[in-house]
């Protein structure tokens, strides 16, 4: 295993774990770092979360999904769709710059890629409505996800498909959400310094030139610029608009 690989596994092991403890604490409701402990994060907490934030009825993760699912038919039933709607190389060459929008609608490596991003959308998109709205969450994950298979065709990698892209954006600002709710003095940067391991994950990713880096730091950026204000070490209820 080259160097390179042993990055990108190591990237995506960090970006895992940490996003499964930072949907505990974005979907605890909780106002920072501290509500997340040492233990947050376990397959149950994950679970119950992600139950109450579909409870909520988020419609705009529930749209994204369906859209995602009824391509992910479309595209067995019509193969021929994955090439006509994948990005391609030299496409911003030839005037293909749709590209960058329409790669999120398929999913270039078939049912592995379907299998792991469909579940990982309705998680995060999830929770991510729950904490940061409907038109926020919709923004990110377009906004995150085009621009991450915009640098895609630009030359880091320009043949594939797939909206897992903007789902690392959705994660990437719910962590720089709970981080803006929080305070990171004292016990609060003892319980939640590994939100940090996000948006460090995602300029190490961005160096190795991996798309998802990409829309993991634009997600991280957005949060900065969208997310509902909040004083730090203060808490903060879900928006839910």
């Amino acid at each position: 295993m080259s160097p390179h690989e042993i990055g990108l596994y190591a990237s995506a092991a960090v970006v895992v774990g940490v996003g499964l403890r930072t949907l505990v604490l974005a979907g605890s409701g909780a106002g920072g770092p501290a509500a997340g402990g040492p233990s947050a994060g376990g397959p149950g907490e994950v679970l119950a979360v992600v139950r109450t934030a579909l409870a909520r009825r988020p419609w705009a993760t529930f749209a994204l999904f369906t859209v995602m699912a009824v391509m992910a038919v479309v595209q067995y039933a019509v193969p021929a769709v994955v090439e006509d709607l994948m990005r391609q190389p030299d496409a911003l060459h030839d005037g293909q710059w749709w590209r960058a929008g329409t790669a999120l609608l398929v999913q270039s490596s078939g049912l592995v890629q379907i299998a792991f991003n469909l579940p990982a959308l309705l998680m995060i998109g999830a929770v991510a409505e729950t904490v940061l709205g409907w038109w926020r969450t919709l923004a990110v994950f377009l906004v995150s996800g085009v621009l991450a298979h915009v640098v895609s065709l630009a030359g880091w990698a320009p043949r594939g498909g797939g909206d897992s892209v903007a789902v690392c954006g959705l994660l990437g600002a719910l962590a720089v959400t709970c981080l803006r709710r929080g305070s990171l003095r004292g016990p609060g940067l003892k319980a939640g310094w590994y939100l940090l391991l996000v948006p460090a994950a995602a300029v190490f990713l961005c160096a190795l030139r991996n798309n998802h880096g990409a829309g993991l730091l634009a997600g991280c950026l957005l949060g900065l610029l969208l997310a509902p204000g909040a004083t730090p070490g203060r808490s903060s209820r879900p928006v839910t608009a």
